[in-house]
């Protein structure tokens, strides 16, 4: 692989592989992937060693010019602007080895922890927070937050210390959390680094 930086949108199926393939020749790379990769448990891994994160976001949707005869007869998302044709590839994000700025901003916690606010998992010892801007500013123990989490994620404020499904001391190993019965959707799992 001959490439100082690698810049380029694989195929969402050989995502995996590819990165596989990046990661074994050390190369620095700046690509397109689906946000669900981050739950891939050899792309958490990555994320989770700090050997991959996520890239600047342009804060929505990402658009992609294409020709006007260019169709996908199951695809809504479709605008046309001044005779230019674009379509979106919904929920995509950048993956990155590229220090960024961004990684290193203090994300600004102002809530307090409550038990009524913040409930436990029915079999982790962990709270649960919907939205990462909610992470208790008084909360010392393991908290689990979703993925967005990585948007904001900065190494030297949290500790990452797994992904639900793939913790090596959930006693549910392979599923998801719940709370009363409840499945969420993925749930990182942190802990704030003591200053």
């Amino acid at each position: 692989m001959q490439a100082d930086i690698v810049v380029t949108n694989p195929p969402f199926s050989l995502f995996r592989e590819y990165v596989t393939q990046l990661m074994k020749y050390d190369k620095k790379f700046l690509i397109l992937g689906s946000q669900n990769a981050l739950t891939y448990k050899e792309i958490f891994k990555l994320i989770k060693e700090n050997k991959l994160w996520l890239g600047y976001d342009n804060g929505g949707t990402k658009w992609f010019q294409v020709p006007m005869d260019y169709d996908i007869p199951t695809e809504s998302r479709i605008k046309i602007e001044n005779g230019v044709k674009y379509f979106s590839m919904g929920s995509v994000v950048w993956f990155t080895n590229l220090d960024t700025t961004k990684r290193h901003e203090e994300l600004n916690l102002w809530k307090k922890y409550t038990a009524e606010e913040y409930p436990s998992y029915d079999s982790y010892n962990a709270i649960n927070v919907d939205k990462y801007t909610n992470i208790p500013k008084d909360y010392d123990g393991a908290i689990g937050v979703p993925i967005t989490f990585l948007y904001k994620y900065n190494p030297e404020q949290f500790e990452i210390i797994g992904i639900d499904r793939y913790v090596e001391d959930n006693p549910n190993y392979g599923k998801r959390f719940t709370i009363n019965d409840k499945e969420l959707y993925a749930r990182i799992l942190i802990k704030k680094r003591n200053k």
